[in-house]
């Protein structure tokens, strides 16, 4: 498939799809740590859970290299979120503000390293 169709296949050249799928519910991770742990947790694995399948859609649909790898990479930080949520360890809203960083920095170094490596389709 040539560059051009795989660029207008991608979910990322469009501002609305990339709000839809990861400014919203990234938005909605940071805006999460001032409420209950409980609300917090459930809005973070469902907003884990649809940037992970929305990356994952995306890789499918345009060979986006760093969506192969931010798909998975979400899904997986489910785990620590629900550990935090069911207090293993026990922590404040310190170690769930470290934990949102590792989450949305982490996929950020991610998007770096893997287009830069691999370039923006593979």
């Amino acid at each position: 498939m040539p560059n051009e169709s795989l660029q207008a296949r991608d979910w990322l050249a469009s501002a609305r799809a990339t709000a839809l799928a990861w400014w919203i519910p990234q938005a909605a991770i940071v805006a999460s740590l001032l409420a209950p742990a409980a609300a917090r947790a459930a809005i973070w694995m469902l907003a884990l859970l649809w940037m992970g399948m929305a990356c994952i859609a995306n890789a499918r649909r345009c060979r986006r290299t760093h969506c192969r790898y931010t798909g998975p990479y979400y899904l997986a930080m489910i785990v620590p979120v629900a550990a935090l949520a069911l207090g293993f360890p026990p922590v404040g809203i310190y170690g769930w503000l470290i934990l949102g960083c590792i989450i949305l920095l982490g996929s950020k170094a991610i998007w770096w390293a893997t287009e830069r490596a691999w370039g923006k389709f593979s």
